[in-house]
């Protein structure tokens, strides 16, 4: 008998280390740097799904922020390690949600954390979801709905 109320969590990881140009004059990471932090996870975790983002350049096939909203809770300096973690879900035929916390190390103190809301976009620049990008992204998500 299969549990239909639970939910598959798969979550991607991805260990940083804060570099001194990133900082500011308060000595903490500059808020547009978490920007980067997660955007750079959430790549990392498409790429080790099989989404190459220069393929799909080539294909002239956009991956796009539709919405970004980040919580700072506490700030990393410069040389701390940190980790990034991501899930994803999907919230419409064509739009994915990636949660995602950035952890200080070793106690796994959250830092920040951010919901951002993504699509695929065609030459056009109209929303469409192709079947092989879908084929690749599906097997990434975090919930599984079953019958």
């Amino acid at each position: 008998m299969t549990d239909h109320t639970s939910a598959i969590l798969k979550k991607h990881e991805q260990e940083m280390e804060v570099r001194d140009y990133e900082c500011d004059m308060a000595d903490g990471v500059n808020n547009s740097v978490y920007y980067n932090y997660f955007e750079h996870a959430r790549h990392s975790m498409l790429k080790a799904g099989g989404i190459d983002f220069a393929e799909l350049a080539r294909q002239r096939i956009g991956l796009i922020v539709a919405r970004a909203e980040i919580d700072f809770k506490r700030s990393l300096v410069s040389g701390d390690k940190f980790k990034i973690t991501t899930v994803v879900r999907r919230i419409s035929k064509i739009r994915f949600e990636f949660s995602q916390e950035i952890f200080k190390l070793p106690d796994l103190t959250l830092i920040a954390s951010a919901k951002v809301i993504g699509l695929p976009i065609d030459p056009s620049g109209k929303p469409k979801l192709t079947p092989d990008l879908e084929a690749l992204i599906l097997p990434m998500l975090s919930e599984v709905e079953t019958a």
